[in-house]
């Protein structure tokens, strides 16, 4: 397999300074960017699954915080986010032809690590939709030790009278060819953007969401908004395919903030709760994005996945 270099933006990464980037091909022939954070002596690699329209460089200090408890760390930008490829000719709207592609991007990360020789084991920390993304891939035999789930999209968090709806349409509108426009109530615009701290959905600590606000100001290419129907529609589909199947024998600990809002909370705990060798805690007073709160809440938190981590048995 061969790689070539790809953008990694240091100035909005807040994260060591030693970051890369990588281009390589998914299975399919998409071109997929993958960064990661080389650690001397590293005790182990952290697979870093971001969520819908995240990308490498918002986890530089996610990246720092494992350096720090000697772990290095690899990330990736799912197809159609980051700067992978896009896959509608609005490159604004989030979207994917099946959710079963993104498998394709975690194969094509776990070849780069190999290649790369970055350092064994592996872990695994997920991020809302990279949770759902992540789940299946540890029910695939993805070979981690240990996984950590935060705010994971199991579920898609709606109002009771809005679900029938939203699973109509995302069927509805791919019918009559529609399915790469935006569902009702979504926007192009990245909602950090627009919306304002005020009224943000993902983390309590304003000097945060102004990071995420300025690495979008400075990198607009980097920026995503709403998911197109077909993405909903595959999204719900993977999401009820998952809660039929039983959680893999590995150690885990998921995250959920006590005030989370994007994704479905009780089918996180209906998960965990059939989990064998699995924990949850709530991060209260948290959001959806409890690894990107104030350092007093995140410290004992990484120290948690970390000391995870270290115990977990496997591969």
């Amino acid at each position: 397999m061969e790689l070539s270099a790809a953008p990694f933006f240091t100035d909005i990464s807040h994260g060591p300074a030693d970051g890369v980037a990588h281009w390589v091909s998914a299975g399919d022939g998409r071109r997929i960017r993958v960064g990661h954070w080389p650690l001397s002596s590293a005790r182990g690699t952290v697979l870093i699954f971001p969520g819908r329209t995240e990308f490498i460089e918002k986890y530089g200090q996610v990246a720092s915080a494992f350096a720090d408890r000697g772990l290095a760390s690899a990330a990736i930008d799912w197809r159609g986010q980051g700067l992978s490829d896009r896959l509608l000719d609005d490159p604004l709207i989030g979207h994917v032809e099946s959710f079963t592609d993104y498998q394709k991007d975690v194969a094509a990360l776990i070849r780069v690590v190999r290649q790369l020789g970055l350092p064994r084991p592996l872990y695994l920390l997920a991020h809302s939709m990279g949770g759902a993304i992540g789940l299946r891939a540890a029910m695939e035999g993805l070979g981690v030790r240990a996984v950590t789930f935060s705010g994971p999209m199991w579920g898609i968090y709606m109002k009771p009278h809005i679900r029938p709806f939203a699973k109509a349409l995302g069927h509805v509108m791919p019918a009559i060819g529609q399915g790469h426009r935006l569902p009702p109530g979504t926007k192009t615009e990245h909602h950090v953007l627009v919306d304002g701290f005020d009224n943000n959905l993902l983390t309590r600590d304003p000097d945060q969401f102004e990071i995420m606000r300025q690495q979008l100001v400075a990198h607009p290419e980097l920026a995503l908004g709403g998911p197109s129907y077909v993405w909903l529609r595959e999204a719900l589909h993977e999401t009820s395919h998952l809660a039929g199947r039983p959680s893999p024998g590995i150690p885990c600990l998921t995250f959920v903030g006590s005030n989370e809002r994007i994704v479905d909370v009780p089918a996180i705990h209906n998960r965990m709760a059939a989990w064998p060798r699995g924990e949850t805690e709530t991060v209260d007073p948290g959001e959806h994005e409890v690894l990107m709160e104030s350092a007093e809440v995140t410290g004992p938190l990484f120290d948690r996945i970390a000391a995870h981590f270290s115990t977990g048995a496997g591969p």
